[in-house]
């Protein structure tokens, strides 16, 4: 699971420890020691999380917080805020500012990484190393693997070849099986929001993510809403190919 994690901490020390762990565990890490450094970096790219600390030079913790709440840009990101305040009180302030998780220091790397880890997989489920199957697909996303169950039990699933932007695609609508995306939400989320492409690019990769499919007999589970966008599904559609 590699997320972009933006750490805002103005505490040099504590900002270099997190950031090196953090780099350890695979993750890309973006630094902050204000407020205003945040706020710059989070709109050139998107991260998948913030660690805040409560007392900032510019703003608070919690007013930071809550400015990104407030945003429609970032209003879903996942903020976990980190403080050495450890009053009940303090904490349910936190958590009422926007933040998803509170952790007090002094704090180890593995607490750290764990509660991390936590956070993504309920926010972001699409980052969750687990093994996903659904409709006959069998995609596992920490070898980039993904195999079609043949009909016949006694044959050897077949392994699909998917080059890298076809198989986040997948990834992502079979974790969010049923549910309907529009090309731009597809683009935040595969490509990032600051990246600059057009919608059409999507329909580009869902071709190619058919195609491959189309040879094990699957190219239906990537299903078109006219008007909307796309879809997987195991339910069949009239108008899932175009």
């Amino acid at each position: 699971m590699t997320a972009t994690i933006l750490v805002v901490e103005d505490e040099l020390a504590i900002q270099e420890l997190i950031a090196l762990n953090l780099k350890k565990a695979g993750h890309l890490v973006l630094c902050a020691e204000t407020a205003e450094q945040a706020v710059k970096m989070s709109n050139s790219v998107l991260p998948d999380l913030v660690l805040l600390d409560w007392m900032l030079p510019d703003m608070s913790g919690l007013e930071f917080a809550r400015k990104l709440r407030r945003e429609e840009r970032t209003k879903d990101i996942p903020i976990i805020m980190l403080t050495a305040r450890t009053q009940e009180s303090d904490k349910i302030s936190g958590l009422d500012a926007g933040a998803d998780d509170y952790i007090t220091k002094p704090f180890s790397p593995r607490e750290l990484l764990a509660r991390i880890k936590a956070v993504l997989r309920r926010r972001l489920p699409e980052m969750s190393d687990e093994v996903i199957e659904i409709g006959g697909l069998k995609l596992d996303p920490v070898t980039h693997r993904v195999y079609a169950q043949a009909n016949d039990n006694n044959i050897k699933p077949e392994k699909l070849l998917l080059g890298p932007t076809e198989f986040r695609l997948l990834h992502f609508l079979m974790t969010y099986a049923e549910r309907v995306h529009s090309r731009t939400q597809l683009l935040n989320r595969i490509w990032g929001d600051h990246v600059f492409i057009e919608d059409r690019t999507v329909d580009v990769h869902i071709r190619r993510l058919r195609k491959s499919l189309e040879s094990v007999g699957k190219e239906h589970l990537v299903q078109t809403v006219r008007g909307t966008g796309y879809r997987f599904s195991v339910e069949k559609s009239e108008e899932s190919v175009e």
